[in-house]
């Protein structure tokens, strides 16, 4: 009885297949908006570059976050920190990487959860070789 149920139904699924398959027709050739054939190209856009290691970045301001001195493309869920594999003061030593300050972590040594997003704060800093915006901001 199975058989003949999965036989009835491969039946219905192919004509109904058959049915919703596109009609041929002819190609449609479609003209580009700009008639100007590409003549130039730019070279790419140079890599940033990190500080090395072991070198901190100074700080603009007091009480300036310090700045990440690589990519922070770690996950960062409510769950799982990937800034924590490195920068939990258990892992900090041995990995070489500055631990989180104190006022980050509950007394049971778990971060805090007010404090578990390490990028609201902390941004990457890397030299761009080539301006991201125009900028023509003056303090004086």
């Amino acid at each position: 009885m199975k058989k003949a149920l999965t036989l009835v139904a491969l039946m219905a699924l192919n004509a109904s297949a058959a049915e919703l398959a596109p009609a041929k027709t002819e190609p449609v050739n479609v003209n580009s908006l700009s008639h100007a054939a590409i003549t130039e190209v730019r070279a790419a856009d140079a890599m940033p570059t990190y500080p090395k290691k072991g070198e901190p970045i100074a700080r603009s301001f007091a009480h300036q976050p310090p700045l990440i001195p690589h990519k922070a493309d770690y996950q960062i869920t409510i769950k799982k920190n990937g800034c924590m594999t490195c920068h939990s003061p258990d892992k900090a030593v041995r990995m070489k990487a500055t631990p989180i300050h104190d006022s980050h972590m509950q007394a049971d040594s778990q971060i805090n959860n007010e404090y578990f997003n390490c990028t609201t704060c902390h941004v990457p800093q890397a030299e761009n070789k080539q301006k991201l915006v125009e900028n023509n901001f003056s303090n004086q």
